[in-house]
């Protein structure tokens, strides 16, 4: 990990809650605003670490958060695109951070001092409703993920998540088909939805004429419609 220093104003906006916004809005976060750069697989944090009293973004990367079981058994809870909040108990908890969070690839994370925060909000109230709207959109993707493990069979939670990633990440069009902006390979699939790897592979082989699983975590739906009729015959 290395300290780049106080953040600037075109990294402050490239964080979600803060995008629009005038840079008069955003100068006296500057000074209590830094910004740290990881490698590829380095920890940000380890679950259960005592976290400083700071908002927690994401300016450039992917960052992979996963909890650990008693078992040992981990379980890939979301990936962090750029722009997005992370760690929330650090400011607005019990300062303990719930899970773990890994580096994907070479990322930069932005922390700004909790008091400075509060300040800012009291001046431009819309800051905290942008903060609110987060963490209800989490709220129900958790509603969503606990639901599908305990309702759903493994090809449904899978069709699920290629659709969620569909929607937050966007996809780019190829010859073959549609091609997810997010790369999702097997071991994190597999973590995300509960089952082992093996069953992962056995499930897009299922998905074949449907979806192109390529290595590296690239994924390729050639027919959406055909996909979402696996879930209703799975229903």
């Amino acid at each position: 990990m290395i300290v780049k220093g106080c953040s600037s104003i075109a990294q402050l906006k490239q964080i979600s809650i803060f995008q629009n916004l005038a840079t008069t809005q955003l100068t006296n976060l500057i000074p209590y605003s830094y910004v740290r750069e990881y490698e590829p697989n380095e920890i940000v944090m380890q679950e259960g670490d005592r976290l400083a009293q700071q908002l927690h973004a994401l300016i450039s990367g992917t960052l992979e958060i996963k909890k650990t079981a008693v078992n040992g058994k981990e379980t890939v809870m979301r990936l962090i695109p750029a722009g997005e909040l992370f760690a929330a108990p650090a400011i607005f908890g019990n300062g303990i951070a719930p899970a773990t969070v890994i580096c994907q690839v070479k990322s930069q994370v932005l922390t700004i001092d909790r008091e400075a925060l509060l300040k800012a909000i009291s001046h431009t109230p819309e800051i905290s409703l942008r903060i609110l709207a987060v963490f209800n959109q989490r709220l129900q993707q958790l509603h969503n993920t606990v639901h599908g493990l305990i309702s759903e069979r493994a090809i449904v939670r899978l069709v699920r998540l290629i659709e969620y990633y569909r929607d937050r990440d966007g996809t780019h069009s190829l010859a073959e088909g549609d091609c997810l902006n997010i790369k999702l390979p097997y071991y994190q699939i597999a973590r995300s939805i509960g089952i082992t790897y093996e069953e992962c592979v056995r499930l897009f082989k299922k998905l074949k004429g449907i979806v192109i699983y390529k290595r590296g975590g690239t994924i390729i739906v050639q027919d959406w419609e055909k996909l979402e009729t696996v879930t209703i015959k799975q229903s």
